[in-house]
């Protein structure tokens, strides 16, 4: 079993910046794509941005220049660097990840989500 445990949320004014971490512990062979997601009060779930393990990047255009996504492959860990956040913004955000794991019956993907982090951008 694999747990994603996010972290970073809160409340800060606009203009302002947050830093999401999103961390990945159980029985992980490899972690491929990382991405996070948000979801607004009455609106589905949004592509923010996503990271392949290799490095590449891709990003919501409303979020482009102003958000950054990272990796860290060895600590199993994605990050969100969210900068000039705007009260659109405001959202549950969830990461997740692609992962493979092996059980004594095979080897096999699976996409697993964090439980999900408050960001409220507020004056």
């Amino acid at each position: 079993q694999v747990q994603l445990m996010e972290s970073g949320g809160g409340l800060v004014q606009p203009g302002g910046s947050l830093r999401l971490s999103c961390a990945g512990s159980g029985s992980i062979v490899r972690i491929n794509a990382m991405g996070w997601y948000r979801q607004a009060p009455e609106k589905q779930r949004e592509l923010v941005a996503a990271v392949t393990s290799g490095g590449n990047r891709n990003y919501a255009e409303f979020v482009k220049g102003r958000f950054t996504i990272s990796r860290d492959n060895a600590k199993n860990t994605v990050f969100l660097q969210m900068n000039s956040l705007k009260p659109e913004d405001t959202a549950v955000y969830y990461c997740n990840a692609d992962v493979t794991e092996c059980s004594a019956y095979g080897c096999y993907e699976a996409r697993y989500w964090g439980q999900g982090t408050q960001v409220t951008v507020s004056s």
